[in-house]
């Protein structure tokens, strides 16, 4: 028994794309566990980092 080469390539495909689906349903279930207040934070934190202007790594001249 043969098996053609397209069945092999579209099964794995099928099992590409469920795989993918799996991964994204992972990580969305990760990302709605936060509660609104850690979102907050989260937030609040990396905007207090953006506006730090030593964490954009400019330096000034030693010079």
């Amino acid at each position: 028994m043969r098996i053609k080469w397209w069945k092999v390539v579209g099964l794995a495909g099928v099992v590409g794309v469920a795989a993918t689906g799996v991964i994204v349903a992972r990580a969305e279930r990760k990302r709605r566990a936060y509660t609104p207040e850690e979102i907050r934070e989260k937030l609040r934190t990396r905007h207090a980092i953006a506006q730090d202007p030593t964490s954009r790594g400019s330096r000034s001249s030693d010079s």
